[in-house]
């Protein structure tokens, strides 16, 4: 059974008691008032979790995966691209970042301030060393915040919030530092305000342990009145803490709320609101089946963080585009059961659930695609495009202009299948995933190369693939699958830019036919770049660059992966740890290259 923790803005909590051999429970979250209370209820809940685990089951755990998008910033008269996010106004940490002007990146253990803009005075201003691991940073206003993981293993490690003001880009000066035990788990940053999400365990050796927070000038423990607790069962009892950090103003304290729950592995941000996942499996649930608890948190004004309500819905949680909030909703899609070879194996649902700001379910729509799972969803206002797969892929278009009664408009089945979806406008939906060949024998297919599709939904009963692009041989792969941040889109210049992984078949192995499931070997990496017109030509390739000079030997190694697109003005950057190159917009001709992993610029 699969739990989300989700916190509202507003309104009554919502409990549900459960009754069963072992113990009562609510979904509603409860604080502790003393240390000893925190002690007792894991001494007991402990105890409780290796009884059951073992008189029941003696499997181990998976860890759930964690109109928007890519837009156009101007700062001095300047056009550049911003980091693709889900919400508009909630900037989300990344690798690289921009501000029209320079670049800042993160390659190897340092954090590298390039002038970018104009090209023929790109250069390296300076370098900042760090000993842990990077793992994104921000920018707004001349301040550059960066988060850091240090530790020999997860969940007993630190991380570190470390604020710099960059207004001499050459000298850049630390202003502030935090930092707190447990482990990254995201970020988020809305207008001056900072939010880290950090998990922490609740022992070290026999003794319970409460997450401490350390500053240049304190380290204390987090304040036991200020955790929350949850007694539904889970066997992976963990610390969530949500911090919020002022960036701006350096007097002002940082704000926190923690969170005695299991592991968040999906979260979902929007301007007003945090919601936590957090799943739990079918032998911890009272009914055996997968369920989602969801806990809202409420972001107030000066970066307060208040809990505000717990709710539940069956079914575990793709990704954080399975989630969404509108017009005083919250809406979130699941997928209960498993996929098999065979049809006759299968068992998977999806669902579509309503909730409102008290995370009481007011809508749902229950059993789509059944044995089959979901690949990608995206939420656009009234509207969900949802994609499942099992060996051909349904593309549903779901209205939920109606909260409590949500229903299928319309879908369309094709070959492949969408890991990510993009709104290109009300009209039109950008899909990014996989080709497939549908197997001989089983209800299966065989994936092939990255495929790009453009949806028409504007007739929504009958939505149409008006355009597709398949890049290379099965093997093939973007990191865009996995991390939409890998993703430049801009639509007021019909522009797409992706870094892809090619794999291509010898076709000589194979003098009849080349079988589906053959896979073809790596044999060039970079950014394929594309126009985007759905009404008019679709998808036109426009060519492709890459900083690995001859023949791919190692992939995973190397430092000029390309892995973030972005640009300023007329000049396309394509960036890896090793380099950053530099090329006219206009006709992909090379301008310059600036060499990272040692001090200098090609031009």
């Amino acid at each position: 059974m699969v739990v989300i923790l989700i916190l509202a803005t507003a309104g009554t909590l919502i409990s549900l008691n459960i009754d069963d051999t072992y113990c009562t429970w609510q979904t509603k979250l409860k604080k502790f008032n003393y240390r000893y209370e925190l002690e007792n209820f894991l001494k007991t809940r402990t105890n409780f979790y290796y009884r059951r685990l073992h008189t029941e089951f003696s499997s181990s755990f998976k860890s759930l995966q964690s109109l928007q998008g890519l837009k156009t910033f101007s700062a001095e008269g300047f056009s550049y691209s911003k980091t693709n996010v889900q919400v508009e106004g909630v900037d989300e940490a990344d690798i690289v970042k921009t501000d029209g002007e320079r670049i800042y990146l993160i390659s190897e253990n340092k954090v590298i301030i390039v002038k970018a803009y104009p090209p023929e005075e790109a250069k390296i201003l300076s370098k900042i060393t760090f000993n842990g691991n990077l793992k994104g940073l921000f920018i707004t206003q001349n301040r550059l915040v960066v988060f850091e993981e240090e530790g020999t293993y997860s969940p007993y490690c630190n991380t570190s919030i470390k604020i710099y003001d960059i207004s001499d880009g050459k000298n850049p000066i630390l202003k502030r530092s935090y930092t707190m035990e447990g482990q990254y788990l995201t970020s988020r940053m809305i207008e001056n305000y900072v939010y880290v999400i950090i998990g922490s365990p609740t022992h070290r050796g026999e003794n319970v342990v409460l997450p401490k927070i350390y500053s240049p000038a304190d380290k204390k423990e987090i304040d036991i009145s200020r955790t929350y607790y949850s007694t539904v069962p889970d066997a992976n009892y963990q610390f969530t803490t949500i911090l919020s950090v002022n960036i701006l103003d350096d007097y002002e304290e940082p704000k926190y709320q923690s969170f005695l729950i299991g592991t968040a592995t999906t979260v979902y941000v929007s301007r007003n609101n945090i919601y936590l996942a957090v799943p739990q499996y079918g032998w911890l649930s009272y009914n055996r089946e997968e369920k989602t608890f969801i806990h809202r948190i409420e972001l107030g004004e000066n970066g307060e963080i208040e809990y505000k309500a717990s709710g539940e819905v069956f079914g575990k949680v793709l990704n954080q585009f399975s989630m969404d909030e509108y017009a005083g909703y919250f809406r979130i899609a699941t997928t209960t059961g498993n996929v098999a070879r065979f049809a006759e194996a299968a068992t998977a649902e999806n669902h579509i659930y309503v909730l409102d700001m008290n995370l009481k379910i007011v809508g749902k729509l229950e059993g789509l695609a059944k044995g089959e799972r979901i690949y990608s969803a995206r939420f656009m206002g009234p509207r969900c495009y949802l994609v499942t797969f099992r060996k051909i892929d349904p593309f549903f278009v779901i209205d939920l202009g109606t909260p409590t009664a949500p229903k299928v408009l319309g879908y369309l089945k094709i070959p492949g299948y969408s890991n990510y979806l993009h709104p290109y406008d009300e009209n039109h939906i950008i899909g990014i995933g996989k080709d497939t060949v549908p197997a001989e024998t089983g209800d299966f297919s065989w994936h092939q190369g990255v495929k790009i599709s453009i949806f028409n939904v504007k007739n929504v009963r009958h939505p149409e693939e008006i355009a597709k692009y398949v890049i290379e041989d099965r093997g093939t792969d973007t990191p865009v699958l996995r991390d939409h941040k890998a993703l430049l889109f801009d639509k007021s210049l019909n522009l797409m830019v992706l870094p892809v992984l090619v794999a291509q078949i010898d076709r000589t192995r194979y003098p009849d036919e080349v079988p589906p499931n053959a896979y073809g070997d790596y044999v060039w990496q970079g950014a394929y770049v594309f126009n985007v017109y759905p009404e008019e030509d679709g998808i036109i390739f426009r060519g492709r660059i890459t900083h690995i000079e001859g023949k791919i030997h190692n992939y995973y190694s190397s430092p000029y992966v390309i892995k973030r697109v972005l640009y300023i003005e007329s000049v396309l950057y394509t960036i890896s740890e090793g380099k950053i190159l530099m090329n006219s917009l206009d006709d992909l001709s090379e301008l310059g290259e600036i060499i990272l992993l040692e001090e200098g610029v090609k031009l």
